[in-house]
């Protein structure tokens, strides 16, 4: 079976695809609507399908039933990269990708001080 390779980067380093690249390359999962999707339109599936598409990374998708906060059943979904993936990837100078976005997160979160 040939390895998968990783896909293209996104460019700007605080556009919702880099930041949920960023959660896939270190090796996490994501389900749902994480934190950094709150107050915004785009939901995570949207990201995820342009990642794919888009950039060409082989993320993977495993869904599993849940129950809502009403009591109903649904089903919810984990996207996740393999391991291979992250680590080609960080071989390819993800790293250094996976630096500027968590220092563009962090230079985003400081406040404004204003005098």
């Amino acid at each position: 079976m040939k390895p998968r390779k990783p896909g293209k980067f996104p460019k700007g380093p605080i556009t919702m695809r880099a930041q949920v690249l960023a959660v896939l390359l270190a090796s996490e999962d994501m389900a749902g609507i994480e934190s950094i999707f709150e107050n915004r339109k785009t939901g995570l599936s949207t990201v995820i399908r342009a990642l794919v598409r888009k950039y060409g990374w082989p993320i993977e998708r495993r869904d599993f039933p849940t129950n809502t906060g009403d009591g109903r059943a649904a089903w919810a979904s984990v996207y996740c990269l393999p391991q291979e993936v992250i680590d080609a990837a960080l071989d390819a100078g993800g790293g250094d990708w996976l630096d500027g976005v968590k220092a563009a997160r962090a230079a985003r979160a400081r406040p404004i001080v204003r005098r």
